[in-house]
């Protein structure tokens, strides 16, 4: 037996709600095997127990592990400061190579939200054509994402809040099942774990930090997919979702992320490359023509178009409203109009560019 591995897990199992603590031991020790030489904690018997079956379970099922001082490790994932210690993947995972979206949303999702979800993945494909998608399997936006990608041909990840010895929901079986040959799962979580409600909010600093660009499709005003986005922006993330009607219950949430700041607004996957920067600086159109726009700007927009002008990096939202002396909702009002007639660009952090 792999004693390295042995007290990895040990030591994952015995510091499960301790992770800080476990990678500090380990930063000091060097490796898992000193640092379990140096413990005197109630568990420890426990601990290997644990980690003595789960090895019997990896070896079984072919399950690979990925423990965060290997090279293997997503090293996206690394830089998170609550990042887990040790990974459980099974199926053709390549997350260290291209780009990485997460697509998260509402497991009630509506009609529409479902086909801006595939419609996203799809063109992804056409445009960034490396892209991995990532979502939790769950009902709704997540398992919409994992169809689209299936369909689109591109590789997708699974990370479910349980063990690898079960599929939660069953009745996505079939998507997890065929994503094995096209992506497959990773979880933090031993066999035998629970799908219990406290490792759906865990596991989802796993989908966040993953990830290059995390969307929120649509979420309710209270909805898990907020604190995705939240724990992506503290991971320094972008983050992106797309606007709902006004008193739209899935949209909410969306809505609100972008009046507070903290998203990006887009329409289309031209929009989110774009702001990623994955199209070589050039503005692809978008796909869909936006009617009703074709009217002169405005006195007040001629002004803030004119200081986007001679600012060729762009110029950041706060700026402009400092240096205008107007409402942030007035400025907000006018950058979208100007966004929405193909004028301007919002990229990423809040800063907007002038393109005509």
């Amino acid at each position: 037996m792999d004693n390295e591995l042995l007290y990895r897990i040990a030591l994952t199992w015995l510091y499960r709600y301790r992770l800080r603590a476990a990678r500090a031991l380990l930063e000091q020790y060097g490796n898992a095997v000193a640092a379990w030489q140096h413990q005197d904690t109630v568990g420890q018997e426990d601990a290997l127990k644990k980690a003595e079956d789960e090895i019997a379970f990896i070896q079984k099922h072919h399950i690979s592990t990925y423990f965060y001082q290997d090279d293997n490790y997503p090293y996206r994932l690394r830089e998170c400061p609550d990042a887990p210690l040790m990974l459980y993947g099974k199926g053709q995972l390549a997350f260290n190579s291209g780009k990485i979206v997460s697509i998260v949303g509402t497991r009630q999702a509506t009609e529409r939200g479902k086909e801006i979800t595939r419609q996203l993945v799809l063109d992804l494909k056409a445009i960034v054509p490396d892209v991995t998608i990532v979502s939790g399997l769950a009902y709704g936006i997540d398992v919409a994402a994992h169809r689209a990608a299936l369909e689109a041909g591109l590789p997708t990840i699974i990370i479910p809040a349980h063990g690898l010895d079960r599929i939660y929901p069953t009745l996505h079986r079939d998507v997890a099942i065929q994503a094995l040959t096209q992506g497959g799962l990773l979880t933090e979580y031993t066999s035998g774990t629970e799908p219990e409600k406290m490792n759906f909010v865990a596991r989802n600093r796993i989908v966040a930090g993953i990830a290059d660009a995390v969307v929120v499709v649509e979420s309710k005003e209270r909805g898990g997919s907020l604190i995705t986005a939240r724990m992506a922006q503290d991971y320094g993330r972008d983050v992106f979702t797309f606007p709902g009607r006004i008193g739209d219950d899935a949209s909410r949430g969306c809505n609100q992320l972008i009046r507070d700041n903290k998203a990006h607004l887009i329409e289309n996957a031209e929009d989110l490359a774009y702001a990623m920067q994955w199209t070589d600086g050039q503005p692809l159109p978008l796909q869909t023509e936006i009617v009703g726009l074709t009217e002169p700007v405005t006195q007040e927009q001629q002004v803030l178009l004119d200081k986007l002008h001679q600012a060729e990096d762009g110029i950041h939202v706060n700026l402009l409203i400092m240096e205008t002396g107007r409402a942030y909702s007035e400025v907000i009002a006018d950058l979208m109009y100007m966004e929405m007639s193909g004028i301007v660009k919002e990229l990423p952090g809040g800063i907007y560019r002038a393109l005509k």
